[in-house]
């Protein structure tokens, strides 16, 4: 083994997947590419990407790929960061199941990352539910040997509120919430001020309140801009007075 692949191997995350751009960083240009796929070492996965020879990589190696080596503001929110904080329903790592991935800016993933059969639905957006990506409310989870960053669960909840158009998924993201007891109220209520959506956070304070967390009686909800008039939510709930929202019935909130 020469030199070269046996430091490209040693500074490769198991798992994890190698793009073009950071092969060449590692001195490893076109050329080199095809004698070590040609010699065992390496496997394309898709157009400028690759898997050591052996392994395979689940959607969070790609993702890290996309993160650590692209530099792409690209990170899993709404329920999949819940999940993988511990605080939602499990998310396996194959099966079918939904990732649900964002990005502050409208920009493609690479068509290695999208079209790869990784075993989940890959949801990607730019829901510009924020003014600005303060890095504070992102946090790292552990995958193997390597780091992704994720929405924190406070920015986390406020995705989940923002995608929950139906029934179903608004009396999801209430269960989610009444979980959520350890939510740190400063980061929320910059969340909130920064929030564009009136009615994700009519919905959020509502379904806070109704949990009874500690966290929610330190909110400065004064500050908050809720807009006027009422909204219809949820399809044939009740009428609450205090948010001017309809909400799931025999979920009463504290202030009712």
């Amino acid at each position: 083994m020469d030199s070269k692949i046996n430091k490209l191997l040693k500074d490769w995350s198991k798992g994890s997947v190698a793009t073009s751009p950071w092969l060449q960083e590692h001195g490893v240009y076109r050329q080199l590419v095809r004698r070590y796929v040609a010699s065992g070492w390496l496997k394309p996965l898709g157009r400028g990407a690759f898997l050591r020879a052996g392994e395979t990589a689940d959607w969070l190696g790609g993702l890290n790929a996309l993160q650590q080596q692209l530099g792409m503001n690209v990170y899993p929110g709404a329920v999949t960061a819940l999940s993988l904080k511990g605080l939602g329903h499990f998310l396996p790592m194959g099966g079918g199941e939904e990732v649900h991935l964002f990005s502050d800016q409208r920009k493609r993933l690479p068509a290695w990352f999208m079209h790869h059969e990784w075993g989940v639905r890959i949801q990607y957006e730019w829901p510009r539910l924020f003014g600005s990506s303060d890095p504070a409310t992102f946090t790292e989870v552990k995958h193997g040997d390597f780091p992704v960053r994720i929405s924190a669960p406070e920015r986390a909840i406020l995705e989940v509120l923002h995608m929950a158009t139906s029934n179903g998924a608004i009396d999801h993201a209430v269960e989610l919430m009444g979980g959520l007891s350890t939510l740190r109220p400063q980061l929320l209520q910059a969340l909130l001020e920064d929030c564009r959506s009136l009615r994700v956070k009519r919905l959020f304070l509502w379904a806070a309140e109704s949990a009874g967390h500690e966290w929610f009686s330190r909110l400065a909800t004064e500050n908050l801009d809720l807009g006027k008039g009422k909204r219809s939510l949820y399809r044939g709930g009740r009428f609450d007075p205090k948010y001017r929202i309809t909400v799931p019935r025999g979920k009463e909130a504290a202030h009712v």
